[in-house]
C-alpha cells in the first residue's frame, strides 16, 4: 500500500509557489534513480471516494472498474455528509469490490484513520479545490473533477497546496485524454494549422431535467446530513435541499454553464495553444426559459480575447455560447486559422474557408489551403453522456491510475484546473456585472471596472 512516503511527483524545475504565484508548464524529467522508486506492482493502492455523486456512480465506477484488477487499485471507503449517499455508495462499492468498504460521515474521519492513500472527488462544484487541499494534506493522491475552482482566492490556494506537495492530482478534463485531441493538439502545435483566429464552442441541450433532482429533493432532511460542512467556506444560508442537490442551478454554490460545461471546452484552447488565461472576457446572459426558482442563467454567450499580452497582432477570439433550450446534445468545438479549419465534430481538418489562390493572387500573397485530415476514431463528446463519455472518462481515470505508480505528470495537472478556473471566474465577473473582466497578473486576481471581483 502507498504510504506518506510516495516518491515526491517531479516538477525538477518548479518551486512551490507563494500566494499569487506564476504558472508554468508541467514537464517530467526522470533520471536512472527516478526509476528505482516506482512503485512496486505489488502495491495495493487504496482509495476512497469523496462525495458519492452522480458523476461518480456513472462515469468513475464503470471507468475505475475497466483498469482496477490490472492496475492493482481497489476502492475502501465512501466519505459523504449524507447518510442515504454514503451507505448507497458503500453497499454498492462493496458489490463491486467483494470486499467490506467503509461508509464515513466525512472526509476528516476517513483520513483521521488512514485508510486511503488516493481519492475521487466529485462533490458540489465550489468544494472542488477545497477538498482537494484536504487530500493532499493527507497525503493523498487525488482525481478531482471540474470545475477546479470558482473563486480566485480558493483557486490559489488549491494550486499553491498542490504544488507544495508530493502528491498526483488529476483534474476531470478528460479530453485531455482523447485521442482526437491529442492528434489536434500535435497538429496545431506543429505549426501546420497555422496561426489560430477564431474558436467557436458551443454547448446546447434541451433537458428540462438538467441539473434537477425532483424526486431526490424531499428524501433529503437536515438531520441526515451535514449542513454547515456542506457550506464550507460559503456564505452562511438556511438548509435548502435544493441547492444542496441541486446545487449547479445555485450561484455561490455554482457558476453553472461556465463551470460545469465552458470549463471543459475552453480547457483545449489553453491546452492546445500554451496561453493560460484570456486577456479579456465580456459576457451576456439570463434566466430565459426554466422559471424554476434558479439563480445561475440557462442561456449564455461569453467572448474572449486570446493572445500573448502585449501582442494584439497575434490575438484571437473564443465564443462561447450556451443554451438549455433548443439543443441537439452536441457540443461543438471548431478552430479556424487562415487556412481552414481544425473541426472537433467530425475529428477533421479541412481547407474550408482558407485562403484560395484566386483571392491570394489578387493581393499578390500566396494561397493558404490546409489539407483534408482525419484525426482518427475517437468516441464524440455527447452532452446527456456526462460531458464526456466512457471512452474519454476511462482514459482519463486510467492516466491518473498509471501516474499514481509512475508519479509522472498526469494529462490534466493542477495548472490547467488552475487555468480554466481562471477564465471560468472572468466569465462569472462579465455576466454578473456587465463589465469587461480581465486578469491581473501580478496579484493573480480577476479585475473588474479596475476592482477586483468578489461575489
Amino acid at each position: 500500500m502507498l504510504t506518506n512516503d510516495t516518491p515526491r511527483r517531479l516538477f525538477l524545475k518548479q518551486a512551490a509557489l507563494a500566494g499569487a504565484g506564476v504558472l508554468v508548464a508541467p514537464h517530467t524529467a526522470w533520471s536512472a534513480s527516478s526509476y528505482k522508486r516506482i512503485i512496486g506492482a505489488n502495491d495495493r493502492v487504496r482509495v476512497g471516494v469523496v462525495g458519492f455523486s452522480d458523476r461518480h456512480r456513472s462515469s468513475h465506477i464503470p471507468s475505475f472498474m475497466n483498469h482496477c484488477k490490472e492496475l492493482n487499485f481497489e476502492v475502501v471507503g465512501v466519505s459523504d455528509i449524507w447518510k442515504k449517499r454514503r451507505e448507497e455508495g458503500a453497499a454498492i462499492w462493496k458489490e463491486k469490490m467483494q470486499r467490506d468498504v467503509v461508509a464515513y460521515r466525512n472526509n476528516e474521519e476517513m483520513y483521521g484513520k488512514k485508510a486511503v492513500d488516493a481519492v475521487f472527488i466529485s462533490t458540489a462544484d465550489f468544494q472542488h479545490a477545497l477538498h482537494a487541499i484536504e487530500a493532499v494534506q493527507a497525503g493523498c493522491d487525488a482525481y478531482v473533477e471540474k470545475p477546479f475552482a470558482e473563486t480566485m482566492a480558493d483557486n490559489r490556494a488549491a494550486l499553491k497546496a498542490i504544488k507544495g506537495s508530493k502528491q498526483i492530482v488529476q483534474i476531470g478534463s478528460q479530453r485531455r485524454s482523447g485521442d482526437n485531441y491529442r492528434a489536434a493538439e500535435a497538429f496545431i502545435k506543429s505549426g501546420k494549422f497555422g496561426d489560430i483566429k477564431m474558436v467557436e464552442l458551443t454547448w446546447n441541450v434541451n433537458q428540462p431535467g438538467r441539473w434537477r433532482r425532483p424526486e431526490l429533493v424531499p428524501q433529503l432532511k437536515e438531520a441526515d446530513t451535514d449542513w454547515k460542512r456542506y457550506l464550507m467556506n460559503r456564505p452562511a444560508e438556511a438548509f435548502d435541499a435544493r441547492k444542496y442537490l441541486e446545487f449547479r442551478l445555485f450561484w455561490p454554490y455554482s457558476s453553472g454553464l461556465a463551470g460545469q460545461w465552458m470549463s471543459h471546452q475552453i480547457d483545449t484552447v489553453h491546452w492546445f495553444t500554451g496561453l493560460q488565461h484570456p486577456r479579456s472576457v465580456v459576457a451576456n446572459g439570463g434566466i430565459y426559459m426554466w422559471q424554476d426558482g434558479r439563480r445561475n442563467w440557462d442561456t449564455l454567450t461569453a467572448v474572449f480575447d486570446y493572445g500573448p499580452a502585449q501582442d494584439m497582432a497575434h490575438g484571437f477570439q473564443v465564443t462561447f455560447g450556451s443554451r438549455m433550450d433548443n439543443g441537439d446534445e452536441h457540443p461543438a468545438e471548431i478552430y479556424y486559422s487562415n487556412g481552414g479549419e481544425l473541426n472537433l465534430n467530425t475529428n477533421t481538418i479541412s481547407p474550408r474557408g482558407g485562403l484560395t489562390q484566386k483571392f491570394a493572387e489578387a493581393m499578390h500573397m500566396q494561397p493558404f489551403l490546409l489539407p483534408e485530415t482525419n484525426l482518427g476514431n475517437a468516441e464524440a463528446v455527447i452532452a446527456s453522456a456526462n460531458t464526456g463519455g466512457d471512452k474519454l472518462t476511462s482514459n482519463h481515470v486510467r492516466n491518473w491510475m498509471e501516474c499514481v505508480r509512475s508519479r509522472q505528470t498526469p494529462h490534466a495537472p493542477v495548472e490547467a484546473g488552475y487555468s480554466h478556473s481562471i477564465a471560468t471566474i472572468m466569465t462569472n465577473a462579465a455576466v454578473h456585472t456587465g463589465q469587461k473582466a480581465t486578469f491581473d497578473e501580478k496579484t493573480q486576481e480577476v479585475m473588474v471596472g479596475g476592482k477586483v471581483f468578489m461575489y
